[in-house]
């Protein structure tokens, strides 16, 4: 099947679909890290009209998410990969769920931002580490694309100490947040928004934990869910 031929790997049919695959997983990764950035960029300037350009491109987001579906079914049915093929398959199939998901939040994210009268303050952000959370959420997409690319579960498990410094962000929020009501009383709502928004991000990093545990079920055949539950 993929004899080697003058020191090179011949590349069967399989394979060219597999590279296919791993191609348009890295190009949704690529897509939602782009929606994330906008939908955080607006927020934290009240620009309306990006907010609304990421909410229209969530299209295109649910599109190649179901493309990649389809991709996966059709190696599946014409090709009926076996041992590490298959857990490519459906460690793809999976992460394209999740990369749909960081999608989904980013919308919502902008969608908070469609509701803002005004900015919120510079130093309340700032404490709230929000752009810091984008920055490590981001690092945590890029990581697990090469990571899939390159079958490093090496990679794939430093995201899980990433994850660890979102949870912390978010843990210290809701206290923060809490605070500075008592003291601006007036903006009630923006503020509970802004939890809404700070949970978001933790959701999106729980996603990546989720791309790193399939990226390793994937290379590994070690499912990390049974582990977590015996724990």
């Amino acid at each position: 099947m993929r004899e080697m031929e003058n020191g090179y790997k011949r590349m069967t049919h399989l394979d060219l679909e597999l590279d296919r695959l791993k191609n348009e997983i890295a190009e949704m990764g690529n897509l939602v890290q782009h929606q994330l950035k906008k939908s955080i960029e607006s927020l934290t300037t009240v620009n309306k009209d990006l907010a609304r350009e990421v909410m229209f491109q969530e299209r295109r987001v649910n599109a190649e998410e179901l493309k990649i579906d389809r991709d996966c079914e059709n190696i599946m049915a014409l090709f009926n990969p076996v041992a590490i093929d298959l857990r490519l398959v459906f460690a793809a199939f999976k992460i394209n769920a999740h990369l749909e998901r960081v999608g989904d939040n980013a919308k919502g994210i902008a969608r908070y931002t469609l509701d803002l009268e005004e900015p919120y303050e510079a130093r309340l952000l700032e404490e709230l580490n929000l752009v810091k959370m984008w920055e490590v959420s981001d690092s945590m997409i890029a990581d697990n694309m090469r990571a899939f690319e390159k079958a490093d579960t090496i990679e794939a498990r430093n995201i899980f100490r990433k994850d660890v410094l979102i949870d912390e962000f978010n843990h210290d929020a809701t206290g923060i947040i809490a605070e500075y009501i008592k003291a601006h009383t007036d903006k009630v709502v923006p503020l509970i928004n802004l939890i809404s928004v700070i949970r978001k991000m933790e959701r999106i990093g729980d996603l990546n934990k989720n791309i790193a545990e399939e990226i390793i079920f994937f290379v590994e055949a070690n499912v990390l869910k049974h582990e977590k539950e015996k724990i």
